[in-house]
């Protein structure tokens, strides 16, 4: 067996050599090439001026020819020397390999300037849009597509259009830690650099990445599965669920999303009922009412904001919608539910309910998956995954992770027991995802979480989180079409309604609501299944100073829609 050994990389104190070894190599060749090309020119003139070959101008053409290439060889080596340190400062990605080329070039600790990541233009916005229009589907989601923005640049919880324009970040979750951190980019171009092959290998990165996230989870979740996206890690929960209890239909929650696969669109009905095609859902999908609270199947108008009756009459809706299944045959196999659930128009749960539902589902041999892609890595403030935010003592059986984990990187996670993965192994099933949980991925989501605890990111949520609310309070005090707001830490919903009483849906006025704060340069975007609820899930780093501009724009908005339509706000 060959055992290879590292390349020396090239430094400043290796540049003598470099330079000594370059002036033999030329005078070697130079001195062999003349010996072949001075007989090659002397048969030459042998053959045609055979009686003047021993001439003064045979001769001198010999010297010429001489002192050509000895100069040509002294100004080579001149050339290298001169050309040294551009080489070493630019090709920083040129890694040793045991069959590259021995000028290896080492990362400098400099290189991580801001500006190198600075992309110019290449299109003007208008011809970036047709060409979008030519090339990229329509049912591609494009923001504010009437007037599409083009960010050529983020920082922070800024983002940048073309023309220098600044817009505050309120609902970008993949940012996790900000967009563009410099230590997390840092992580990446050097990962990048020095080993980006897929994870048939030991790498360290793996296992550090599995030991930070393990410590967060309770004891009996130990397994990590990772992949590109949440989609995939929901996916394969169910080919996990649904080997290890040998069911097969699947339960969640009303206005749900969990994915874009084929799998994951059957059960999330906030996809389909957007289809205008009318589609049943699947025979083996089972889907129980959210326990919206402000707007759901039971109101809390309706009972006196009774949170322990409300809880129960949702756990009732599900009991019912389970034993219905069971006595058509049909087996659950695993329960879906986002923990803080976006979709749905940021809704939080009744004080409760995640406790009773998983002890009933869990009891019928039912696998719970915490969807955490949305809410999870500290967002709720309180507590690191939004499932323990209601200190009610849950433990999911798996756990699926996505999003914000690489800030804007690809990569995602399913976390399980063991025994549910070796009953998978039991099956003589080997998992493998081409770039799932590759070196870089990994160091990407260990910087976002070593970004978390060095700059207290959780913590931030959770007091800036308290500051945001009681502004939007204040302003629900004043404009009647605020009709509720609810969240916790930086997963905050604002509802707009026409009527308190009857809680019509603003629809129309929410929309024009988010386009007027677009014009005062803040970003943020509409959900729920009437599109009446302002969605707020912005990078962790959002400070109060944000806060108290978001808060001024909205307040400057609603009055300009009071004075507009002269209606009662």
């Amino acid at each position: 067996m060959v055992a290879f050994t590292p390349l020396r990389p090239v430094t400043k104190d290796s540049r003598l050599f470099c330079v000594i070894r370059a002036y033999l190599t030329v005078v070697a060749t130079t001195l062999l090439s003349s010996s072949f090309l001075l007989q090659a020119v002397s048969r030459l003139f042998y053959s045609v001026f055979h009686t003047y070959r021993r001439s003064l101008l045979t001769w001198n053409f010999h010297y010429f020819l001489i002192a050509v290439q000895w100069t040509v060889g002294f100004l080579t080596p001149i050339t290298i020397l001169i050309n040294y340190d551009h080489v070493i400062h630019r090709t920083d990605s040129i890694m040793a390999t045991p069959f590259g080329n021995d000028l290896h070039i080492e990362i400098t600790h400099n290189d991580n300037d801001e500006s190198e990541f600075d992309i110019k233009e290449l299109y003007t916005r208008e011809k970036t849009l047709q060409l979008r229009n030519i090339y990229i589907p329509n049912c591609i989601e494009l923001f504010y597509r009437h007037s599409p923005l083009k960010i050529v640049r983020c920082h922070g919880t800024y983002m940048y259009d073309q023309l220098g324009n600044r817009y505050l970040d309120c609902i970008n979750n993949v940012a996790h830690v900000g967009h563009c951190h410099s230590y997390v980019n840092k992580q990446i171009y050097r990962q990048m650099g020095a080993c980006a092959t897929n994870t048939r290998y030991l790498h360290d990165n793996t296992v550090i990445l599995a030991e930070k996230l393990s410590r967060t989870l309770p004891e009996s979740l130990q397994q990590i599965f990772y992949t590109n996206s949440a989609s995939e890690a929901n996916d394969l929960a169910i080919r996990l669920a649904r080997g290890f209890t040998g069911n097969y239909d699947i339960l969640a929650l009303d206005n749900a999303y969990h994915g874009h696969i084929s799998t994951l669109v059957e059960l999330s009905t906030y996809k389909f009922k957007k289809m205008k095609k009318p589609t049943k859902i699947p025979e083996h999908v089972h889907i129980i009412p959210t326990p919206d609270v402000y707007r759901g199947k039971y109101r809390d108008i309706d009972y006196n904001y009774d949170e322990v009756k409300l809880c129960e009459l949702y756990v009732d809706e599900a009991r019912r919608v389970v034993e219905e299944a069971e006595a058509r045959g049909r087996r659950i196999a695993l329960f879906f539910i986002e923990t803080l659930q976006s979709c749905a128009g940021q809704i939080i749960y009744p004080k409760g309910y995640l406790k009773q539902l998983f002890d009933y589902l869990q009891s019928k041999g039912i696998l719970c998956v915490a969807d955490e892609v949305q809410a999870g890595f500290g967002r709720s403030g309180t507590h690191f995954w939004a499932y323990d935010s209601y200190q009610e003592g849950v433990i999911p059986d798996f756990v699926t992770l996505g999003k914000s984990m690489g800030n804007g990187f690809p990569v995602a996670a399913l976390i399980t027991r063991k025994d549910i993965t070796q009953e998978f192994e039991s099956n003589g099933i080997e998992y493998f995802n081409t770039y799932g949980g590759n070196p870089v991925s990994c160091r990407a989501a260990i910087a976002v979480l070593d970004v978390i605890e060095n700059e207290h990111l959780q913590e931030n949520a959770d007091k800036v989180s308290i500051h945001f609310l009681t502004k939007l309070k204040e302003l629900q005090k004043q404009y009647d079409i605020i009709g509720d707001v609810r969240g916790r830490g930086f997963f905050l919903g604002i509802e707009f309604v026409r009527d308190r009483k009857t809680r019509e849906p603003a629809t129309i006025e929410t929309k024009e609501i988010q386009l007027m704060l677009l014009e005062n340069f803040i970003i943020i975007s509409t959900d729920g299944p009437d599109h009446n609820v302002l969605k707020f899930k912005s990078p962790m780093c959002f400070g109060i100073v944000d806060v108290d501009y978001f808060c001024e724009k909205l307040e400057i908005v609603l009055n300009a829609m009071k004075t507009k339509t002269n209606q009662n706000f």
